[in-house]
């Protein structure tokens, strides 16, 4: 038995750090292609430019089309190359990291990836997720490297919707809930070995923190101000988060997550990743009997009061039926499924059960915290 733990080589993160960007390329090279959408090109495309410029950095830019699609992969590739450039850098949302990533290791140049959102693990990750041209996952791959620089303006997430912020804290809540599954039964983590003690660590710190300033932030990102709890809640949901999943371990809360992209309902209400995720967080706790009740409880309260769904009705399946889902339950049952971290054999009418306990026990909680009403705060830990 081996345990492995990957990252990239730098992590900068900090307010006005974009404008550093370019320091930071021409220690990797001479020409980037920098991989955007016209969105963050209108925001941030002025500041790229004067850094890269200033730095002596060729840009070679290129506009996403906006999938993580294996054509898209494709042509942003062949533009890399055929331009000559030896850096490959995705600025925006998770789906553009993906790709830049991608063209990194086709083309093997350097890697590099600036989130404007701190919606996901993406940006630390040595992996792409890819959707078809109909928006529906249809996989991810692992590459041999992580990015070699991953740069996070905080002013940058601070001025995207708060949702996005919130979306992150899902994926980085379910970073521990899954890590711990899968350290019990020493499953082989996406670094390809079992978890290390120090991912496990990662992954539990990541949760703590955003139980002890996750609503600050929130309220702070709001207000469109970068705060000690905004700086440690991207934090989490980007380099804890990020080491944490990749080095630790996945398990039922991504498997159900990743099938809810292709629900109808889900797709045409315009679910986050971190929201799908969050519904498999829960789907998760009710699965497991090593879940204390009070644990779950813990969780189930913290998405809650951050406004993430714990019930059907929050990823738009109110009224579903179990023959209408029993296509996700046998997927999570069958062959290849993250479910098999698990320390028990987990089959299609477990999974059909923990999604309507799950649901039944959500709306329970929702009612009990609207009943009580008002934010936990900081929940008394301090440091935010």
């Amino acid at each position: 038995m081996k345990t492995v733990l990957i990252a990239p080589r730098k992590y900068v993160q900090g307010r006005g750090v974009l404008m550093e960007l370019g320091d930071h390329l021409k220690l990797l090279g001479n020409k980037a292609m920098v991989l955007w959408d016209p969105l963050v090109k209108q925001i941030v495309g002025e500041t790229v430019r004067a850094s890269l410029a200033n730095s002596g950095v060729d840009l070679l830019a290129v506009e996403f089309t906006g999938e993580s699609s294996p054509a898209e992969r494709q042509r942003v590739t062949g533009i890399a190359r055929e331009g000559g450039a030896d850096i490959a850098v995705g600025i925006g949302g998770g789906k553009v990291l993906d790709v830049a990533k991608a063209a990194a290791i086709d083309a093997d140049i350097a890697m590099v990836t600036c989130p404007t959102i701190a919606s996901n693990d993406s940006p630390t990750s040595a992996a792409s997720v890819w959707y078809d041209d109909e928006h529906n996952f249809v996989g991810f791959d692992c590459w041999s490297r992580n990015p070699d620089l991953v740069l996070v303006d905080t002013w940058v997430i601070v001025g995207a919707p708060v949702r996005t912020l919130v979306n992150g804290m899902g994926d980085a809540i379910s970073t521990w809930v899954e890590t711990e599954a899968a350290y019990r039964t020493r499953a082989k983590n996406l670094a390809g070995g079992v978890p290390t003690r120090v991912a496990y660590a990662i992954a539990r710190l990541a949760f703590e923190t955003l139980l002890e300033c996750g609503e600050t932030a929130k309220r702070d990102a709001e207000l469109g101000l970068v705060t000690p709890a905004v700086e440690r809640a991207v934090e989490a949901n980007t380099l804890m988060s990020g080491l944490g999943f990749e080095s630790g371990g996945l398990a039922t809360a991504h498997m159900v997550g990743n099938l809810l992209s292709n629900v109808p309902q889900c797709k045409e209400a315009g679910l986050m990743h971190g929201e799908k995720v969050s519904f498999g967080i829960v789907t998760q706790l009710c699965l497991d009997d090593e879940v204390e009740a009070d644990d779950r409880n813990v969780v189930f309260d913290l998405l809650i009061r951050l406004g993430l769904p714990v019930t059907f009705a929050g990823v738009s399946l109110e009224g579903a039926t179990r023959d209408e889902l029993r296509w996700v339950a046998e997927a999570c049952a069958g062959e290849g499924s993250l479910c098999a971290n698990h320390a028990f054999e987990v089959t299609a009418d477990d999974v059909l059960d923990a999604m309507f306990a799950a649901d039944a026990l959500g709306r329970e909680l929702t009612s009990h915290t609207e009943r009580d009403g008002g934010p936990v705060g900081c929940c008394g830990h301090g440091g935010c």
